[in-house]
């Protein structure tokens, strides 16, 4: 018999998990109780003999800012030493970028197409077996097989949506994090934030200690309802951690003509100064306003976690989160006197939108600014659009690599309302090369929308910049 090549291998072992997704069908109609319900996956789990609890974990839900905030828990761990799965959603570039395991050698550390392919087949009896598995449930399995095979010492799980109904809910974590809520998968998840803090809050658990972002007052009355029912501590970032930016924000040594410095965060007041000391200056790889909130999550976190870890010190801290790798959020691809600056960030929502905008406005440095924007029908891109548009000088749309996604017609005709001029284009090569043409050396170019058109342009972006930018320009 021939024997399958390995990628054939792998692309059957996705095609066997797609085979559970169905492209067509609505998300609200995916995300209900009648689809979804946490019994399901205990059970899957259960046959596989529970691999989830052979390792601790820490669990984060939450709108926005959840990524980041795995990442940094995650790297932080592994400049301590330590071995650390990390299983985050969706994927930016590549699918095996959602089941990481990261160590002192390994900074990517993503699933190889052998294990993916050997888990799936481990699998499949036991997906058999439970009637009604989704395509989630089995993904969240491969991941916790695939740590618990590995012998990780430490997880990192970010939820999937919401909290309370997700795959990942079936973990009892160390701590459970919430990062900030706003309105976002309004149709399944509620159209009111006390709805929402509700599903997000699900992944609160009985006397474990929950960390939550500040949060509009109507959400964070929901969750303290939660962790006193539960008995569960609950820290809240600007209480009981507080912080700041020290006054030149973009750090020491920045260049007023560029936007390539590092963001600085001052912890003014910690819980616990024996650990983390008033007054500690954490410098930060991820930039934007929110992130000063993200890191300090994950500082707290990390704080609850800290005695199951010894070898987890302020300096680990210190260096995962000067060191953490997490593209297409406020990511800048290019830059060059002679060139326009590319930017790459993935706000996906009205909320999330606003904080792009203002981080644009405020923290950077340009002559005009252009939009490659697309989005997926089922978000609310006008609100988007809404929030980005009064500081353009001009948009391009363009299509997102997905199903549902909105045309650039429409989107075109959505931003041409508010006067500002729009031009749809095909594709991502198409809308980058014209950019590339509207834009004069000094503009900057913000691609946003959504993490599937974020995901595209890196994908093209080495082809793209071969053709765009002279050789001897690319490298700065």
């Amino acid at each position: 018999m021939e024997q399958t090549q390995p990628n054939e291998a792998f692309e059957r072992a996705l095609d066997y998990l797609y085979s559970f997704f169905n492209f067509e069908q609505p998300a609200e109609d995916r995300y209900t109780t009648a689809k979804i319900d946490i019994f399901r996956p205990r059970q899957l789990l259960a046959r596989l003999g529970d691999p989830q609890n052979n390792y601790p974990a820490i669990h984060i839900a939450g709108t926005k800012g959840k990524g980041s905030v795995a990442a940094m828990c995650a790297f932080s761990l592994r400049a301590a030493g330590y071995r650390v799965g990390l299983y985050t959603s969706p994927h930016l570039q590549e699918f095996r970028e959602r089941i990481r395991i990261l160590t002192a050698e390994e900074t990517d550390g993503r699933i190889s197409p052998p294990a993916f392919v050997h888990h799936i087949e481990q699998l499949k009896p036991a997906v058999a077996a439970t009637p009604g598995t989704t395509w989630f449930e089995i993904l969240t399995a491969v991941a916790f097989l695939h740590f618990a095979q590995e012998r990780i010492d430490v997880a990192v799980l970010e939820v999937g949506m919401g909290g309370r109904l997700d795959a990942t809910n079936i973990v009892t974590p160390l701590v459970s994090v919430i990062t900030s809520l706003s309105l976002d998968h309004t149709k399944y998840l509620g159209d009111t934030l006390a709805e929402i803090a509700y599903e997000k809050g699900g992944i609160i658990k009985p006397g474990v200690p929950v960390i939550s972002a500040a949060q509009n007052p109507e959400a964070l009355a929901v969750l303290r309802q939660l962790a006193v029912e539960r008995e569960a501590p609950l820290s809240v970032i600007g209480q009981n951690w507080q912080y700041h930016a020290p006054f030149d924000r973009l750090g020491a040594g920045h260049d007023p003509h560029s936007n390539t410095s590092q963001q600085m965060l001052t912890i003014t007041h910690s819980p616990d100064p024996a650990f983390v000391p008033d007054g500690t200056t954490f410098p930060l790889a991820l930039f934007g306003d929110f992130q000063l909130e993200n890191a300090t999550a994950a500082l707290a976190a990390l704080q609850v976690v800290r005695p199951s870890f010894p070898r987890l010190t302020l300096d680990a801290c210190r260096a995962g989160l000067a060191g953490v790798v997490w593209p297409g959020r406020l990511q800048i691809l290019h830059q060059s006197p002679d060139t326009p600056t590319l930017l790459a960030d993935c706000a996906h929502n009205p909320d999330s939108a606003q904080k792009l905008s203002h981080a644009l406005t405020q923290h950077y440095r340009y002559g005009r600014l252009w939009f490659i924007f697309g989005s997926a029908r089922d978000k609310d891109f006008r609100q988007e659009l809404a929030a980005l548009l009064p500081a353009a000088s001009g948009i391009i749309t363009t299509t997102v690599n997905h199903p549902r996604s909105a045309t650039p017609e429409e989107l075109a005709a959505l931003a041409e309302e508010s006067g500002i001029k729009a031009y749809p284009a095909v594709d991502m090569d198409t809308a980058v090369t014209l950019a590339w043409t509207l834009a004069a050396p000094g503009d900057l170019i913000c691609v946003t929308g959504s993490i599937y058109i974020v995901g595209d342009l890196l994908n093209r972006w080495e082809s793209l910049q071969s053709q765009l930018i002279p050789n001897e320009e690319q490298a700065n």
